[in-house]
């Protein structure tokens, strides 16, 4: 009685296999069918050409309306140094300085900013001598993961220089709108002090 029983019960399981396997490749066959791109190109009337300066560099791309300044910088300009983090402006990883204003470049499309000067993380050194704060970052261990670190640093060089950094409560206030998962505030908090001082 029990053999015929476990007997039942593997064929329902192979037949379940057997059923789910072939499920699961028919997807697989009709995506052969789909078109390789699903991505339609925008039409000519959807097209801007942006002219910007960019870490000091007059640069020109092609880009449709819809084009983020991040997915500008990062796909159009090859400037992978700006990070994608949240995509919806909550991070803070995407931070630049447009005519040196803080802005999150996830947040605004490109041809908003017409003939602006950017400067991202790839334009704060100066050949091999680092910016003050990348320098302090090292320092005080601020960067940890890394991933933040260049929203954290561009939003760092304009707390500086908006003289946000009348005491480390103040630091974290300006801060707040980019985001460490690492749990490196305290450290990236004492990188803008003491380059703040030095300045």
């Amino acid at each position: 009685m029990s053999e015929t029983f476990d007997e039942a019960t593997t064929l329902k399981r192979r037949t379940f296999v057997a059923a789910s396997t072939a499920a699961a490749g028919l997807p697989l066959l009709t995506s052969d069918r789909l078109p390789t791109s699903t991505t339609t190109p925008a039409p000519a009337d959807r097209l801007s050409t942006v002219r910007l300066t960019v870490n000091g560099e007059q640069r020109t791309a092609q880009v449709d309306n819809r084009t983020s300044l991040l997915d500008l910088l990062r796909e159009h300009l090859d400037l992978p140094g700006t990070k994608k983090g949240c995509d919806q402006g909550a991070c803070g990883a995407c931070t630049v300085l447009v005519d040196d204003r803080r802005v999150n470049a996830c947040l605004t499309l490109a041809v908003m900013h017409q003939g602006a000067r950017v400067t991202t993380i790839e334009g704060l050194a100066r050949g091999e001598q680092l910016h003050p704060l990348q320098q302090a970052f090292i320092d005080h261990d601020g960067l940890q993961c890394g991933y933040c670190t260049p929203g954290q640093v561009m939003s760092g060089v304009a707390c500086i220089a908006e003289g946000h950094t009348g005491s480390r409560e103040e630091i974290r206030e300006w801060m707040s709108g980019n985001l460490c998962r690492c749990g490196a505030y305290t450290n990236i908090v004492s990188a803008i002090e003491q380059t703040a001082k030095e300045a």
